[in-house]
């Protein structure tokens, strides 16, 4: 189905994003999946070139734009270009909109330009070992303490959290407020009482760097919190939305580039003395993906266009991220069947895509967390 997302300068800008992708990553991802991290000087290069910096106010050296379309081209270019381990959403989608809706100007001065360069690099530490999609069960604490605040706890699954300079910590500063008491505080690298853990091995996505992250009597400065003391709980959940959103254009995009190949390939490969392309069975699974892939590709325009004029609820970005990630799965299962034991070997794109797929329908919430948000806006 013909796409009418986009304007003509926001193509302009995807053809930037696909060129500096084929130059500067394609050619050394399977090198960063080895090493298990991306090289930082990789973040400056795309910093230089406007790939960062997405919603950040011009004169902090950022796009200047708020529109998300433009986030848009570069994660969809990203699962074309099949790089998964460039971490530019969690900056771009994630990450920016604290630090340019909720910090002070101080704080704007201070963290932005680099942020928009890529010079610095962020991270958001929310995931504890024992609490996960439940944000309410976090227990690392923040005890202020004269122009201080005190940091205690750890934290797990830290996408971007070996080469992070700023991390976003989500902290209880009021242990007994439950999901009133907790605030985010901004971890500068090198901080006294910070430590980062392993760079964690994972089934998928082995070249974006996630870690665990580890605070031990931390002095936080007062001047590090973001947003309001108290209401990080509200201020996550007016963020989540967005970050959720990311995750289904992700996942719509990873899909749609495995189709493509395997479509290809089914073209290609051949099986008693025809192609695969010739059996009714392949057709038929490849239509049923089609399908469903352009459907969900409409929903999730839809999303784009509705975040934009600040009108994506919670419940329609849950339905976008647990319909999709959970369609992607899919779509890269039955792909990998249709490769056949081809399928089986990491030097097959489908292969590698499979594996780094399966986070989707975990990380940003669960897929049972995002079908309790839409049941609870059902008001059952």
């Amino acid at each position: 189905m013909r796409r009418d997302l986009f304007t003509p300068d926001q193509e302009l800008f995807r053809e930037t994003v696909a060129k500096f992708l084929h130059r500067e990553a394609v050619p050394h991802h399977e090198q960063w999946e080895r090493d298990g991290i991306v090289p930082r000087s990789v973040w400056e290069r795309a910093g230089s070139v406007g790939l960062l910096g997405l919603g950040i106010p011009d004169e902090y050296g950022g796009s200047g734009t708020t529109d998300f379309r433009f986030n848009t081209a570069v994660t969809e270019e990203v699962c074309r270009a099949g790089v998964p381990g460039l971490g530019f959403s969690l900056q771009n989608d994630i990450i920016a909109p604290y630090l340019v809706q909720l910090t002070t100007e101080e704080q704007r001065q201070r963290w932005l330009p680099g942020f928009a360069s890529g010079e610095l690099i962020g991270a958001i530490a929310m995931t504890e070992p024992e609490a996960g999609s439940d944000l309410q069960g976090i227990q690392t604490t923040a005890i202020r303490d004269g122009n201080d605040y005190v940091l205690n706890g750890r934290k797990t699954f830290i996408s971007n959290g070996i080469n992070a300079d700023l991390v976003l910590v989500v902290a209880r500063t009021d242990p007994d407020a439950g999901a009133h008491g907790i605030s985010l505080l901004a971890v500068e690298r090198d901080t006294p009482g910070f430590q980062r853990g392993r760079n964690l091995d994972k089934i998928g996505l082995k070249a974006q760097d996630t870690a665990e992250l580890f605070f031990s009597d931390t002095r936080v400065p007062a001047t590090n919190l973001v947003g309001t003391e108290n209401q990080g709980f509200m201020h996550l959940m007016q963020n989540l939305p967005q970050e959720r959103l990311s995750i289904a254009v992700s996942a719509v995009a990873s899909a749609e580039a495995v189709l493509d190949q395997t479509i290809s390939y089914c073209r290609e490969r051949t099986a008693f003395g025809r192609s695969l392309s010739r059996f009714q069975n392949t057709r038929f699974v490849l239509a049923e993906l089609a399908t469903e892939l352009d459907i969900a590709r409409t929903y999730v325009d839809r999303a784009v266009t509705l975040l934009n004029e600040n009108e994506l609820t919670a419940a329609d970005a849950a339905k976008a991220k647990w319909w999709t990630t959970e369609l992607c799965n899919r779509v890269m299962d039955r792909c990998l069947q249709l490769h056949g034991g081809y399928g089986y070997m990491m030097e097959y794109p489908v292969a590698r895509a499979w594996q780094d797929a399966r986070i989707q329908t975990i990380f940003g919430g669960t897929t049972e967390i995002m079908k309790e948000i839409v049941g609870r806006s059902l008001e059952l």
